[in-house]
């Protein structure tokens, strides 16, 4: 492992640099032997533009801003050693911001400490933005329901954080919601006079405005950028609620130009460039509600009336083939704005990164916005469903993302050198750790975005609604193996330690999947002694698996996320471990003779998804645990 040793570095790279250092105690040592490092700002380069050059023992690092200096420097720690010495190579990204959103809204407000760590491997990647989107999740100086009982991070935090975020040359940009999805703070009785909805906001009621500008205020505060995403996306209903009582039936395009031009002006009067996600003026303009309605159309007037100092966000997550996503860049040109493009990461409503498919969507994209030009672009990395996901298995998705903003081509083995640098782990074992979700005889091949994880493990041991669909039982075999291959990964160091969860998500599933096609098989046939065998040995084992995963997961939480938003989880491993006991006592009861029969696995199980030609299927957890509507 080749070690460098910081020669002369500019002082704005002091703290960053030390922080880096400390990270990798093994990398960076004072010995006269390693390698000599410079770092030089060089005004002369393009913007995005690092160069690294290498002469005998000394590599000088060229860099034209902050973040440059620091892709820079992963570059150098995965530099093959025998390239040093005549190291001559120069990167320009493609992209002015190259950035991440994290959600910070579906329970998990993650650590400063953890997002610092993650902060210190993005920038070694080339990450120059990072916004955290909170619903409510920041504090709001005298809203104590701001955030209740959900961990919200303080005025304190957040100014840490984005003094930290910018020693690594990191532009934090605050990312709020100042229209719809905030049934988080409209549940409470404080709010309920700002309702158009449960979750939109009354437009066009002085008292929306005082509340908006008022946590504007609060969320650009801590930050020096002056930049803001005000949100405003999946405004289904808007102005067909209280609205309608009081103003009755308006366009809503109407009312959506009204609102955001007041969003606007609080934004002016704070000296902050506001930027919006763009999807309801494409549903709007659909005739199914579409977002990706290629045949959208909408009325002059209303593209006359968007604020053009207000920066559309187009997100697109999942589309795998570039022209979709360039004649939707094409359709925002005609709002008469330059678009910003937020793509996705998959980590929402998984237990770990759908990675390939992380890499698809990605590729499209990327080409798609090299293409066309794009200047800033961002990938989201969501929680929906409860944030059961390990944000730091995005990882690799994001190495690869960066690569792109950097490299004409990409290259995996470039990837794969990169991740592992800034890691201490093998990205295929990170990659491989996806097979929880990418199983075999999946259509795409394993590049899919279902989360097959996420419904084998929630769903009822009696009531395992998706096996006529999954047949999941052939996949035990693979979540063995699985589970096998990622213990022995975990081994590795450094960030290894974190394939661990899915590692015990596999060791788990394999003793699940296949329990209640065994238990019915034996019932049919009044084999008495085989549910016996079954109650005593595969029963408990799945059962004592799910509750070590849960122990697991719940220590893992409480390292990376504050401890609000576990309850929410906890009450699905205690619902599910309650079922478990319940499915216990029951056949025990029924091979003791006390009850005639077991009408749970009498009932025949039907495959609602018949018409779906994929095996594997995308849920969420309420779905998955109850046939029943009552959740």
């Amino acid at each position: 492992m080749t070690e460098f040793r910081i020669h002369s570095v500019p002082v704005e790279l002091m703290k960053g640099l030390n922080e880096i250092a400390k990270a990798h105690p093994s990398r960076f040592v004072r010995h006269r032997s390693a390698w000599a490092v410079e770092f030089v700002r060089d005004n002369a380069l393009k913007p995005g533009t690092v160069r690294l050059l290498g002469e005998k023992k000394d590599i000088t690092v060229l860099y034209r801003e902050i973040a440059g200096a620091f892709r820079g420097l992963g570059t150098l720690l995965a530099a093959d050693p025998r390239e040093l010495p005549t190291l001559n190579r120069t990167e320009t990204a493609a992209f002015s911001m190259r950035g991440l959103m994290m959600d910070c809204s579906r329970n998990g407000v993650i650590r400063p400490d953890a997002l610092k760590d993650f902060l210190r491997r993005v920038a070694l990647m080339g990450v120059n933005m990072v916004m955290l989107y909170t619903e409510d999740t920041y504090e709001v100086p005298g809203e104590p329901f701001f955030g209740y009982l959900r961990g919200p991070l303080t005025q304190a935090e957040l100014r840490d954080i984005d003094a930290y975020a910018a020693s690594l040359g990191i532009e934090m940009i605050p990312c709020i919601q100042t229209l719809a999805h905030l049934e988080q703070i409209l549940q409470w009785d404080p709010y309920f006079h700002l309702r158009d909805l449960s979750y939109i906001l009354l437009a066009e009621d002085k008292k929306t405005y005082a509340f908006v500008e008022k946590i504007i205020r609060a969320a650009s505060a801590p930050f020096r950028t002056k930049r803001i995403h005000v949100g405003m996306d999946e405004a289904h209903g808007l102005g067909t609620g209280r609205y309608e009582q009081i103003h009755g039936k308006k366009n809503p395009f109407d009312i959506m130009n009204k609102h955001l031009k007041k969003v606007r002006d609080i934004c002016g009067k704070l000296g902050l460039t506001p930027m919006i996600w763009s999807d309801m003026y494409f549903r709007l303009g659909s005739k199914t509600h579409d977002y990706y309605d290629l045949k959208w159309k909408i009325a002059p007037k209303a593209v006359k009336d968007i604020p053009k100092d207000v920066q559309l966000v187009y997100w697109d997550y999942y589309h795998k083939e570039p022209n979709i996503y360039r004649k939707m860049i094409a359709n925002h040109r005609k709002l008469g704005s330059e678009p910003v493009f937020g793509g996705g990461i998959w980590t929402w409503s998984h237990k770990w990164c759908a990675l390939p498919w992380s890499f698809r969507a990605v590729d499209a994209s990327m080409t798609a916005c090299k293409a066309e030009k794009i200047k800033e672009v961002f990938m989201t990395m969501w929680g929906d469903d409860g944030m059961e996901v390990d944000i730091f298995s995005a990882l690799p998705g994001i190495q690869y993302f960066c690569e792109h903003v950097f490299a004409k081509d990409v290259d995996k083995t470039v990837v794969a050198r990169r991740f592992e640098a800034i890691s201490g782990s093998p990205f295929s074992d990170w990659v491989k750790a996806a097979g929880i979700d990418s199983v075999p005889g999946s259509q795409e091949k394993g590049g899919t975005w279902a989360n097959t994880s996420v419904g084998l493990l929630w769903q009822d041991p009696f009531f395992a609604i998706s096996d006529p669909h999954m047949r999941p039982w052939e996949w035990q075999k693979h979540y063995t193996s699985l589970a096998h291959d990622l213990k022995v990964a975990a081994r590795r160091g450094d960030l290894a330690g974190r394939l661990e969860y899915p590692a015990r998500i596999a060791g788990a599933l394999a003793r699940k999947v296949s329990l209640r096609r065994d238990l019915a098989a034996a019932y049919r046939r009044r084999d008495k002694a085989e549910l016996a065998r079954i109650l005593r040995s595969d029963f408990v084992a799945a059962e004592r698996a799910m509750r070590d995963l849960w122990h697991y997961h719940r220590g893992m939480w409480m390292r990376t996320y504050k401890p609000f938003g576990w309850e929410t989880i906890e009450h699905r491993y205690g619902g599910l471990l309650a079922r478990f006991e319940t499915a216990r006592h029951r056949i025990a009861e029924y091979l003791a003779g006390r009850i005639p029969s077991l009408p749970e696995l009498e009932a025949q199980l039907h495959d609602p998804w018949k018409k779906m030609k994929e095996r594997v299927v995308s849920m969420h957890h309420g779905r998955m645990k109850t046939p029943s509507c009552i959740k």
